[in-house]
């Protein structure tokens, strides 16, 4: 037959015989976009240079370019599936606005009667002629920095910077928590509460990470072939639930960090009294509810991306894009961020200006006062290139190209989770000294129950040396009784002996 196109678009095929097309040399165009295919046979289809499979939601394999030798312009369900077809030094070329591009290129399926069945013959025409060796083929969806083929983090600086953040994010937040909850120096007052429970939630996004570091290395120099399944696993979409939820948790617990102690300097200047601890309005009962909220939020905002499952990213993180859930769903994020950002900002200033009324305060307070105003600011700051990426986005501007947008993502947006705990630890006096006293009880404890084992090992020595000597006793006792019996029997002898002798002398005489 000399059949060159055939559109079965839309008709629900679940399935593809082997040689469905054998009969059909002269195809060059096939659809078969928007079904419910899972496989494909691609016997036959030697000659094809346009296919066309988006909306195959279940075709996840990937295709053997070597079976499509004529093939020029395709449109695939996957992003890693173009990777077979583009050369490397094409994959993720070229900057603007990423997420346009991406969008634009994923294909959503097209009637038959639409203008693209004229453009793809003119550009069958255009390249009917063109050298084998020069074909170029093109794909959609295009792979790129947000959809890589070989590595997931790309370059090497990415890779060590997340690393080292996976890395100081788990060692120095678990030192905090260690001196907040376990030092024996001092009890756990509602600051420390809040500051606690911010460097654990930050090392959740050290956690995350580390998940990044490790599926870049189990799935070295070839990404493409765990892509697809990597982007619809449930894995992929915990490790953006953890990171969403640290770092929106993290900006609420800030938040009420902020507001405690801001009410806590205003009753100090009320109550007049030096520690200024007895006056203070957030109770731990009011803290331990502000606490709740700090986590109810962060888990309504967090799980979005786990119920839709849709992530715009390979590092399973829900981004702009031209759909209006998402663009809500980024607006809502932005906004609520730079609210509380705003509220901490404020609160701050207030204190400020009435510290010069507040009383002589305890060093324990002004320690943490100073802790969380730093906190504020290197947070703040941080955020600002996370804020100009996110307003670049929903404002279309081509602010930052994707290798920039990507640098941000995985080493900007992390480095609070670093920097906070090393802000606790560094500069504040009360840490280490809490790091010391919990060493110090740890090496004591120690110390006392190897003594307690040695002690008890010496005493079953000294018991066992007890009962030897008690037994060699005994045996003495034993020779000398027994050598005293000898000793007897052997004298009654000799005084028989003796005594006969002295008879027989005497009957010898008479």
């Amino acid at each position: 037959m000399s059949l060159h196109s055939l559109d079965l678009s839309w008709n629900r095929l679940f399935s593809v015989k082997q040689k469905s097309f054998s009969a059909l040399p002269s195809l060059s165009k096939l659809d078969l976009s928007s079904n419910q295919l899972s496989s494909l046979p691609l016997t036959g289809l030697e000659s094809l240079t346009h296919l066309r499979l988006a909306g195959n939601d279940q075709l996840m394999e990937s295709l053997p370019r070597e079976d499509l030798p004529r093939v020029r312009l395709m449109e695939l369900p996957y992003y890693f599936q173009c990777c077979a077809f583009i050369s490397c030094e094409r994959r993720g070329e070229g900057g603007g606005l990423w997420w346009e591009r991406e969008e634009a290129s994923h294909p959503t399926g097209r009637d038959s009667s639409s203008p693209a069945d004229q453009d793809w013959e003119d550009f069958l025409l255009e390249f009917e002629d063109e050298p084998k060796p020069q074909r170029s083929v093109h794909c959609s969806p295009t792979p790129g920095p947000f959809r890589p083929c070989l590595h997931l983090l790309g370059s090497w600086m990415i890779r060590g910077g997340v690393w080292l953040i996976a890395a100081i994010s788990l060692v120095s937040n678990s030192l905090v928590v260690l001196s907040v909850f376990l030092s024996p120096l001092s009890s756990v007052t509602p600051p420390k509460l809040l500051i606690g429970l911010l460097a654990l939630v930050n090392g959740l996004m050290g956690v995350w990470s580390g998940w990044l570091a490790a599926v870049d290395a189990w799935t070295f120099g070839s990404f493409w072939r765990f892509g697809v399944k990597w982007d619809s696993s449930f894995p992929c979409r915990l490790s953006g639930f953890l990171c969403l939820f640290a770092s929106q948790t993290g900006l609420f617990l800030l938040t009420a960090a902020t507001l405690e102690r801001c009410l806590w300097s205003g009753a100090a200047v009320r109550s007049d009294r030096p520690d200024g601890r007895s006056g203070c309005l957030l109770t731990p009962p009011a803290v331990r509810l502000s606490i709740c909220i700090c986590f109810l939020l962060g888990v309504t905002v967090s799980l979005p991306p786990v119920i839709t499952g849709n992530t715009s990213t390979s590092f399973c993180l829900l981004l702009p894009s031209s759909s209006s859930s998402s663009l809500a769903f980024a607006v809502s994020l932005v906004l609520l961020d730079s609210l509380c950002f705003l509220i901490m900002t404020l609160a701050y200033i207030r204190l400020y200006c009435r510290s010069n009324k507040a009383p002589p305060t305890s060093d324990e307070e002004v320690a943490l006062t100073r802790h969380v105003a730093w906190l504020l600011f290197s947070d703040c700051l941080l955020y600002l290139p996370v804020a100009s990426l996110s307003f670049s986005s929903l404002l279309r501007l081509p602010v930052a190209g994707p290798e920039v947008a990507k640098g941000i993502l995985l080493l900007v947006a992390p480095l609070p989770a670093c920097i906070n705990p090393l802000l606790y630890l560094l500069f504040n006096p009360l840490a280490r000294e809490e790091l010391a006293a919990l060493t110090t009880h740890t090496c004591t404890g120690v110390a006392t129950k190897r003594q307690g084992a040695a002690g008890g090992e010496q005493l079953d020595l000294t018991c066992g040396d007890d009962d030897a000597e008690k037994q060699s006793c005994d045996s003495t006792q034993a020779l000398v009784v027994f050598g005293g019996g000898r000793e007897e029997e052997e004298g009654g002898g000799r005084g028989s002996r003796k005594m006969k002798t002295s008879e027989a002398f005497d009957a010898l005489q008479h």
